[in-house]
């Protein structure tokens, strides 16, 4: 992988302070990510160790794009995705802190960028999931643009199950360009281009 290339294990580890030493070990050094997934929900001391890596992202889950992401995130006078965002700013390394939040709820993109003004978003769930470009644009972009939009599936099964290796290379090569193309062309709208 070329070294202009993020990579991001997508690991959404999460567990108390020796492990995920280890982890975070395993996933900059061994595996040599630039950025990696975790589930903030145990706390600080699961996710320190990740930010201690100076020249790496930690993406700490906060809104989520599965449907089910209502059983846990949105309970409680404030709910928990908040409480991510705001006590993760706090922690060691919260510089160098980026968050999951979902496509799939564009219109709370508005609140957590007012709570976050300057962290990078890693936003899933558009294409398969139902998230669009143009919503995660409206919402979610800063001055800097900053988001990084996914669509795995989208881009991945593009062909259809039934594809050859080259159609299916193809296929997700093209879905790739049109996203890419609609992420230009919202930056180009917003002015930030």
């Amino acid at each position: 992988i070329s070294s202009d290339v993020l990579v991001i294990a997508d690991a959404k580890r999460g567990d108390i302070g020796n492990t995920a030493t280890r982890y975070a070990r395993a996933m900059f050094l061994g595996l040599g990510a630039d950025a990696v997934t975790v589930a903030p929900y145990m706390g600080r001391d699961s996710v320190e160790p990740f930010t201690a890596f100076q020249d790496r992202w930690t993406i700490l889950l906060a809104l989520t794009s599965n449907q089910s992401a209502e059983d846990f995130e949105f309970h409680g006078t404030n709910p928990l995705f908040k409480e991510v965002l705001m006590q993760s700013q706090t922690f060691a390394g919260s510089e160098r802190l980026m968050y999951v939040v979902g496509a799939t709820r564009p219109s709370m993109l508005r609140d957590i960028r007012e709570m976050v003004p300057n962290a990078f978003l890693l936003v899933p769930g558009v294409g398969a999931q139902g998230g669009n470009v143009s919503n995660v644009a409206k919402y979610g972009m800063n001055r800097h643009c900053g988001l990084l939009v996914n669509s795995s599936r989208g881009i991945l099964y593009a062909a259809g199950p039934q594809a050859s290796r080259e159609e299916a290379l193809l296929e997700a090569k093209k879905a790739a360009e049109e996203l890419a193309a609609q992420m230009l062309e919202t930056l180009e709208i917003g002015g930030i281009r």
